[in-house]
């Protein structure tokens, strides 16, 4: 997954009202119960099912570092999709979002205008209707490309555009992604 889809998994993550399980064991148990077989996890982790047996036992603690990580993000990603469910819903209907982002930005616009790409550093409040479309299209598993051309959509929209007040036929090419933060 890229930056903006990993921006969007962490601002649905931020509404946790629980924390994840810590302890390795507490992990496998969590994703067994998700996947329903030890041989599932396995696949999903890389390791043998008898490891994930062993994990599930407690006879194996301590993960090494490669597959700490690979279980932790397994589990976030499992973690709580009702809350996640919620928090996108509200974010597409009622009060939208806000991308964070350092970025160049280029533009095409009319003849004599300055069109010429610069790093820029942007705060913006998506409304809720710009908020859905890129909600929606992470949610039927759009690529990055895709969830990139919509953030630059609605920042073209929201901020270069200001809601259609101005630049008319301003379009916002969105590149050379430095950072970008999402949050509900």
């Amino acid at each position: 997954m890229g930056i903006v889809g990993e921006s969007l998994q962490r601002a649905e993550q931020a509404h946790f009202t629980r924390p994840i399980p810590r302890s390795a064991g507490a992990q496998i148990r969590y994703l067994v119960k998700q996947e329903k077989t030890t041989k599932a996890v396995a696949q999903l982790l890389g390791i043998s099912q008898r490891t994930v047996e062993r994990y599930v036992k407690g006879d194996i603690k301590q993960p090494r570092p490669k597959l700490a990580g690979r279980m932790a993000t397994e589990v976030r990603r499992r973690w709580q999709p009702r809350m996640r469910t919620r928090a996108a819903k509200a974010a597409a209907q009622r009060t939208g979002l806000v991308i964070e982002t350092r970025a160049r930005f280029g533009f095409t616009a009319a003849p004599g205008s300055t069109d010429d790409g610069r790093m820029r550093r942007i705060t913006q409040h998506l409304p809720p209707e710009l908020a859905g479309r890129l909600l929606g299209a992470q949610q039927a598993g759009a690529t990055e490309a895709e969830l990139q051309t919509l953030a630059a959509q609605g920042l073209q929209e929201s901020y270069f555009k200001d809601g259609g007040r101005r630049a008319a036929d301003l379009l916002v090419e969105f590149t050379d992604i430095d950072y970008v933060d999402i949050s509900f």
